[in-house]
């Protein structure tokens, strides 16, 4: 008899509703199978959002039959003891207490990007996930973009060598901020909600996935302000974030990431996105609107369709046999995070429970353990961004120095703001 794991999802949002419900369905009707593992049942088996009337939506959704769905009124304890596993999908300045909790309770936990905002809280949800023999993981849907596979497998494999300098961009129409995520946009801002993914990709393509072993340095950014909010507020319609690291020959590589959540709605792509990288002896161009279909239909283009569709990110498909699914790179890590957890569940004992949850974190395409300059930047740019607001822009934190893991130095100080005193 296949064994079977409960999950209990967190935020049924944009976000739930793409990518998490499509996965549910699908596991609602049949076995998980993996060579890793013994075909397992996977279901929901509980929600939990802040008003609960968004499950209403869903409750003809074959995944929702014997789901239990709770509220902010309700206890987040009864919700948690209704799952072997949680995935976040709330706001990003909401991650970390549900993470705590959910890994003090010995739960396993996917956390969508970016997993949580400063060092300190990281420190504290990967010592919970040890301490707990559970599993933190992180969705970064991009690194399962077959471009940007390709561009690692070339790294690994010495075809690209020695990454110097990139570029960038993803920009998101006007609907993201003043529409699907309007009530927690407010003291916001488009680079931690979505440079994270650039920013994961570089330092797991460039550096975790070969030897380079280089170093974070320095990050700086500025931004624009007025649409989203005042001009003068916290509130952000742009960012360009920048980010340099330090290889031990002492060379240097440096990245520009430009964000925004402002495009015109009408937009011929959902979003637009490139990158750019320049290494010692090539140069990757990557363009995810020009890459694939072209498309325009008479009253539904571009605003019902997009004449641009990235087909390969998560699209309705009637397959040649005609089986109609859902599929694409949007989907698969969050399967994968399935297919993880299922593989320590399965552990005969706690020896082999061990050694599961270590060939886990040792994938580190998702592991909460290796966040560290991913979570160091984000909480370098949130607070440059606030000293900004408060009227004083330009900063730049430095990392790994003397005075501290993570610094803030402002124009006109002559002392500067340690954000975070360990390590890096």
């Amino acid at each position: 008899m296949a064994s079977t794991i409960r999950i209990g999802m967190a935020g049924l949002g944009m976000i739930f509703e793409e990518t998490y419900l499509p996965v549910f369905n699908k596991l609602a009707g049949s076995h998980l199978t993996d060579p890793c593992i013994e075909p397992a049942s996977v279901r929901l088996a509980g929600t939990l959002s802040r008003t609960g009337s968004r499950v209403e939506k869903f409750k003809s959704q074959p995944a929702f039959v014997n789901c239990l769905n709770f509220s902010s009124r309700d206890s987040v304890e009864s919700f948690l003891s209704a799952c072997d596993a949680i995935c976040i999908a709330t706001p990003d300045n909401r991650h970390f207490p549900l993470a705590k909790m959910a890994l003090e309770n010995g739960k396993h936990v996917l956390i969508e990007k970016p997993s949580v905002l400063s060092l300190d809280e990281l420190d504290q949800l990967c010592e919970l996930a040890k301490s707990n023999d559970v599993l933190c993981r992180v969705v970064y849907h991009k690194l399962a973009d077959p471009d940007h596979k390709k561009l690692r497998t070339h790294v690994v494999d010495g075809v690209l060598r020695h990454v110097n300098n990139g570029y960038c961009t993803l920009l998101e129409p006007k609907q993201i901020s003043l529409g699907q995520f309007s009530e927690w946009i407010s003291g916001r801002n488009p680079g931690t909600y979505v440079a994270v993914h650039y920013i994961k990709l570089i330092d797991f393509t460039f550096g975790q996935s070969s030897a380079n072993n280089w170093r974070l340095s320095r990050v700086s950014c500025t931004g624009q302000r007025g649409i989203v909010g005042p001009q003068s507020g916290n509130t952000w319609d742009s960012v360009q974030l920048r980010i340099e690291y330090v290889y031990p020959d002492c060379r240097e590589a440096c990245f520009d990431i430009h964000t925004n959540w402002v495009n015109p709605d009408n937009f011929c792509g959902y979003v637009e996105q490139e990158a750019q990288f320049r290494f010692d002896n090539a140069v990757w161009l990557s363009h995810q609107r020009k890459r694939g279909v072209e498309l325009s239909i008479e009253n539904k283009t571009p605003q019902e369709i997009k004449e641009t569709p990235n087909h390969h990110y998560n699209a309705d498909i009637i397959e040649p046999w005609n089986f109609r699914q859902r599929r694409g790179y949007g989907l698969e890590v969050i399967e994968r995070f399935f297919v993880e957890c299922v593989s320590v569940h399965q552990a005969r004992d706690h020896a082999a429970r061990k050694l599961a949850l270590n060939a886990v974190r040792k994938m580190e395409y998702a592991s909460i353990e290796a966040e560290r300059n991913v979570v160091a930047v984000v909480q370098a740019m949130e607070a440059i961004l606030a000293c900004h607001a408060n009227g004083c822009p330009g900063g730049i934190v430095t990392a790994n120095n003397p005075a501290g893991g993570l610094v803030l130095w402002l124009p006109g100080e002559s002392k500067p703001v340690v954000l975070y005193s360990g390590n890096i």
